[in-house]
């Protein structure tokens, strides 16, 4: 029982700091792309070199100036923002393995999918990490770089690509996941391998008395702009997994992270060009965003089981489900139980009413099913009565005894 205990908070702790940290890094970028968006000429900064921005905020007022490349001498005190970066992508990198590759048999590895074992699915999705960075890096420092609108797409063809190629090796649950934290690893790659060291080369010119070369200010800006972008798309795909009806359909994948990746863009655009100048503010992205969701939203109540047809596609029988080593069958009179007090909800089609999807997707119908989900009815009806929520259904005392002693025997 202790364990199940540890990894319930391992996993609440590790969440916790990486909303944390994410809380902070979006933060102060958003507040930045609003400060460049804001900024107007200064008598004392020559055209083109810069610009001030007067803000008003917890009682006081703040003006801001900005250097484009590098003041004219290097100030005493200087402030650097990259921690939050850091901190969000180990915080998540460590929930990661701590969820998905530890736990990899619950949520990563589905057979109907690929048959593979824990450490062969981690290893891939750590490599596709690496390599994604890489291929992503490479194209930014390509002749392709020098346009950003060819950039933009191709990057946005590669994303959606690698989602499709997520979806081919892992459960929907786990290729969404990836594919966010894929977003997420560039994201901070860009901060730690081309935005910092750009500042530290201006800082070494600006100590030796050197003018800095503007080409490192102009290289972070576009990093830090690509970053911008896709954050509201990354913050979706991480919610994601705590909504079954994202990830029911894995044919479907592709197409729902290209909706949403649009939708996220354009409303970031908007307030991008809105905080520039209130009379440009360009409202049709949001109904080009409105109607991307909207697609989403079919797109994925249609694909999901018994729905698939509705799309054109052949329904996919799931695979047999993966039991956790040295877990057997359940014995007839625990089945009952689960299947009484649990399968109106946690089955291919729910009978409870307003349900269209199992949550979390998880079914328990069946003997094997039940025998597979071991871990989570551990937590969740012997651990802390979670479920049935608010105990809908009436499950005794007496029969969570009977499902606590069948798991303590099977471990």
């Amino acid at each position: 029982m202790l364990d199940a205990y540890l990894w319930e908070w391992g996993s609440l702790l590790l969440r916790w700091l990486h909303v944390i940290t994410a809380i902070a890094w979006i933060g102060s970028s958003f507040f930045f792309i609003h400060l460049d968006a804001s900024l107007r000429p200064a008598d004392d900064i020559p055209p083109g070199t810069g610009g001030r921005a007067w803000q008003v905020h917890g009682g006081g007022f703040y003006e801001m100036r900005k250097y484009m490349v590098a003041p004219a001498r290097m100030p005493e005190e200087l402030t650097w923002h990259k921690w939050q970066s850091y901190w969000t992508w180990i915080s998540g990198f460590f929930l990661l393995v701590w969820v998905y590759y530890a736990q990899s048999e619950l949520y990563l590895i589905d057979p109907a999918v690929m048959q593979l074992s824990p450490f062969a699915a981690g290893a891939i999705g750590i490599a596709a990490l690496v390599v994604g960075w890489l291929f992503y890096d490479f194209m930014c420092r390509s002749p392709l770089g020098k346009n950003d609108v060819l950039l933009g797409l191709l990057g946005f063809g590669y994303v959606v690509a690698a989602s499709w190629a997520f979806s081919q090796v892992f459960s929907g649950r786990g290729a969404l996941i990836h594919t966010g934290a894929l977003m997420a690893t560039i994201m901070t790659a860009n901060v730690f391998f081309n935005i910092m060291p750009g500042q530290r080369k201006v800082i070494a010119a600006l100590t030796a008395g050197e003018k800095p070369d503007p080409k490192y200010g102009k290289q972070a800006k576009q990093r830090s702009t690509h970053n911008n972008y896709i954050t509201l798309p990354v913050l979706f795909l991480m919610l994601s997994n705590h909504y079954p009806v994202t990830y029911a359909n894995s044919a479907v994948i592709p197409a729902l992270v290209a909706l949403i990746i649009i939708a996220g863009a354009l409303i970031r655009h908007f307030y991008n060009v809105r905080h520039a100048d209130h009379a440009k503010s360009p409202w049709w992205t949001w109904a080009v965003a409105i109607l991307a969701l909207w697609l989403a939203f079919w797109v994925a109540m249609a694909s999901s089981p018994g729905g698939r047809e509705r799309l054109g596609l052949s329904p996919r029988e799931p695979g047999r489900p993966v039991l956790l080593a040295g877990m057997s069958l359940p014995p007839v009179e625990v089945s009952n139980i689960v299947t009484g007090r649990c399968a109106m909800c946690h089955a291919p089609e729910p009978s409870w009413p307003g349900l269209q999807i199992a949550p979390k997707g998880v079914w328990l119908h069946e003997p094997e099913r039940i025998a597979a989900e071991a871990r989570a009815i551990r937590t969740q009806a012997v651990m802390t009565h979670a479920m049935p929520p608010n105990n809908l259904t009436g499950m005794t005392e007496a029969e969570r005894h009977v499902l606590a002693a069948w798991l303590a025997q099977a471990r």
